[in-house]
């Protein structure tokens, strides 16, 4: 027995070793994820305080930079992501385009539709995405914060705000649904967290402004609306609805164009 004590020991210190070892690879990736996040978010703040002074070349300008940006991003992405990114950047400018240059619920400085826009959105959702797989282990407090935010956020607007927030109140229960009742809850809650903070950054500095009430209805506003990430989250749910059949539809059509025989060139025919 005496003889079996060191051996005990060092399978004892063995595991030991092995515990406290095993958790370093997930956290150095949630880290880096973290990182990710955080990058982007840091572009994105920097974006916006440029633009509060940039002319309209200048504007232009960075939105060719932030079109780089995401090319880059998505290069580092599975196909699948890359579909549902573009699929964010498509939804999203359909809504901006209607929301702001058709309806005017809300203006940008220069009163266009900036072109570093579409690409922000796509950036916003790969920083949500990095968001939630960093918080994947805490997701069921991540999505808990997020609906009490979202809620308080509500009802001070309805109650205490400087600007009654009507119109932002009625979005709040469309989020808290995508909240409670969608296996992509980490995901929503993540990119409500990113997206009111830039929200509340962007019309603090002025790079674009709500209206007071929605244009034609009357329904009082807020600056920004506490309902505001609704949208963004409505794009992401149709992006990652719709980006499985047409990433199927564009692999059937690449097969079917290789597996096509070749034409003949005009005049090659043998004689």
């Amino acid at each position: 027995m005496p003889a079996e004590a060191p051996r005990g020991g060092v399978r004892r210190a063995a595991a030991v070793w092995r515990l406290a070892r095993g958790p370093r690879p997930a956290l150095h990736g949630e880290r880096a994820l973290l990182g990710s996040a955080g990058a982007i978010a840091a572009f994105l703040a920097c974006l916006l305080a440029v633009d509060r002074v940039a002319s309209y070349g200048e504007q232009l300008a960075l939105g060719a930079l932030t079109w780089l940006v995401l090319a880059a991003a998505l290069l580092r992405l599975r196909p699948e992501r890359v579909a549902q990114v573009l699929g964010v950047v498509a939804f999203a400018t359909v809504a901006e385009f209607t929301g702001s240059i058709l309806w005017g619920v809300y203006r940008y400085r220069l009163h266009n539709l900036p072109l570093f826009i579409p690409p922000a959105h796509g950036l916003v959702f790969i920083a949500g995405l990095a968001l939630s797989r960093a918080l994947r282990r805490h997701e069921r407090a991540l999505v808990a914060a997020a609906a009490a935010t979202a809620t308080c956020w509500a009802l001070l607007g309805l109650t205490v705000l400087p600007r009654t927030d009507l119109a932002g109140a009625v979005g709040v229960p469309l989020l808290l649904a995508f909240l409670v009742g969608s296996r992509n809850r980490g995901l929503y809650a993540s990119v409500f967290f990113l997206v009111a903070c830039l929200e509340f950054y962007g019309t603090g500095i002025g790079t674009w402004r709500w209206a007071a009430e929605l244009p034609g209805l009357g329904i009082p506003d807020g600056n920004p609306p506490s309902g505001v990430a609704s949208g963004y989250v409505w794009f992401d749910v149709m992006a990652l609805a719709t980006a499985p059949p047409l990433l199927r539809l564009a692999r059937t059509g690449a097969r079917r164009a290789s597996r096509a025989p070749a034409r003949p060139l005009p005049g090659s025919a043998p004689a």
